[in-house]
């Protein structure tokens, strides 16, 4: 990986053959980066990705092997205790511009993958919430109503 500090965020490039998610979950433990923004596009293979399924509170995964672009990661920076978490969900699309696109789980860089992150500045936490099965971002906010 090659990276630069751009103003106020880093631009990101992920090698071939680069693991996506342990890549930047490492980066982000690196420069501790306590929240922040994701945004990414390449090209990448062996993807897995995932619906979760809120009554059954488990995630469907589905392997995708091909080489595929893609089009869109998207994503956000948070810790669960002392371990940095990288929330990425993708949008990718085959040789037939047929897109498919989930919970990022796994993927390896075919050519490249071109990642911004902008950081945040104040530290947020993800913490299981029993209703959803989920770690949801601790925001420390009143809900509305």
């Amino acid at each position: 990986m090659r990276w630069i500090k751009n103003s106020n965020f880093y631009q990101l490039r992920l090698e071939r053959d680069e693991e996506i998610l342990t890549t930047l979950v490492e980066f982000v433990r690196k420069k501790k980066i306590k929240s922040g923004l994701i945004f990414g596009l390449g090209a990448g293979r062996d993807f897995v990705l995932g619906y979760y399924h809120l009554e059954k509170k488990v995630y469907h995964r589905r392997r995708l092997r091909a080489e595929y672009e893609i089009c869109s990661l998207v994503g956000n920076i948070a810790w669960d205790k002392d371990e940095p978490v990288c929330h990425i969900h993708a949008v990718l699309s085959n040789q037939k511009m047929a897109t498919a696109g989930g919970h990022l789980f796994a993927g390896r860089v075919a050519a490249t993958c071109e990642i911004a992150i902008i950081p945040g500045t104040g530290l947020v936490r993800r913490e299981l919430e029993p209703d959803t099965g989920l770690k949801l971002l601790q925001l420390n906010l009143k809900p509305a109503g």
